[in-house]
């Protein structure tokens, strides 16, 4: 399994609204809310990183209220 923290700003009063709708999402391990730069932080795995990739491009980007975000994949040092 490969796995990525997904960090994602949103608009303004929708973090509560874009966490619970990716926390539905297949492939999301753990959605927070967070503070800081960032408003929701998701822990997402796939069997490999193609199928991650379209997790994240597919249908965390698609949920509504999100306006930016970044990935940053998860490596074993």
């Amino acid at each position: 399994m490969v796995q990525a923290y997904i960090l994602i700003q949103t608009e303004v009063g929708r973090a509560h609204d874009v966490a619970a709708a990716i926390g539905k999402i297949p492939g999301v391990v753990r959605v927070d809310a967070v503070t800081g730069p960032y408003d929701v932080v998701v822990l997402a795995e796939a069997h490999t990183v193609d199928d991650l990739g379209g997790l994240i491009v597919s249908k965390v980007q698609y949920v509504p209220g999100i306006m930016r975000t970044l990935t940053c994949s998860v490596v074993n040092l």
